[in-house]
């Protein structure tokens, strides 16, 4: 299935975000972004498949953490959108608007813990605010050319290649996305612990992407850290997210 409307999207939030904006502009303008969006696409809307129930169930489970776990000091109003496509996506926007590609569950074969991964991932995304740190950046330096693959969102994704831009946002981009994907990584799997899924799920979410990718290994070209090294990190963090998952499994 052809890329859900990415870079219509990305061009909506762009536009709408100045050098600098606070919490409740974000969260308005990507709730008029996510609203566009599940018009232009509600032919791709899946609400009673199997996997769009398993999704919607993991997400209802965590959404309550991830209310407790916001900081911003304005409320979110999470939502979530199941896409039927093939491709392997998942996505948060400021304000705790949501996208889960239906591909992502079925050609992965994840379970209800590794679906909470992606979850929690995203959800950290929203609660940490990347999109407005990392659109401003992008806005400042001029580099857009990664715009259609991050969607306006922090998007998990598989890498696509994303070398448009490869010169400065080499340099400047890159890095402080990996940053950012990194702290998703480690809020979510604690997020996922607490709403009672098994973290240790988490570092095979990453040989599962590494295997659908074909992972090279090669951080350094992509918006987000190799599975390799998710996987890596993951399992450092495993220990004290295993103690919170003790204490709330179901």
């Amino acid at each position: 299935m052809k890329m859900i409307k990415h870079l219509a999207l990305s061009a909506f939030i762009i536009t709408a975000i100045a050098a600098c904006v606070n919490t409740q502009q974000m969260n308005a303008k990507a709730l008029q972004g996510y609203a566009q969006m599940k018009q232009q696409n509600a032919n791709a809307i899946d609400t009673s498949s199997s996997t769009a129930k398993r999704i919607h169930a993991v997400f209802n489970r965590m959404k309550p953490y991830a209310e407790k776990a916001n900081k911003t000091g304005v409320p979110f109003s999470w939502e979530i959108t199941v896409f039927r496509t093939n491709e392997l996506n998942a996505w948060a926007m400021a304000g705790g608007k949501m996208g889960f590609y239906t591909g992502l569950v079925e050609k992965l074969k994840m379970t209800d813990d590794e679906i909470a991964t992606v979850m929690g991932h995203e959800m950290a995304h929203a609660l940490e605010e990347h999109s407005k740190s990392s659109y401003n950046f992008e806005m400042t330096t001029g580099i857009l050319g990664s715009i259609a693959d991050a969607a306006a969102t922090a998007a998990l994704g598989v890498d696509t290649g994303g070398l448009l831009s490869t010169g400065t946002d080499l340099i400047a981009n890159k890095p402080f996305s990996r940053s950012q994907e990194t702290e998703a990584d480690e809020i979510g799997l604690m997020l996922m612990a607490q709403a009672g899924y098994n973290p240790s799920a988490a570092p095979n979410v990453w040989v599962k992407m590494s295997q659908a990718s074909g992972d090279s290994g090669l951080s350094i070209f992509s918006t987000h850290p190799s599975n390799a090294d998710r996987k890596e990190n993951l399992e450092r963090l495993i220990p004290e997210a295993m103690k919170v998952y003790q204490a709330n499994k179901r």
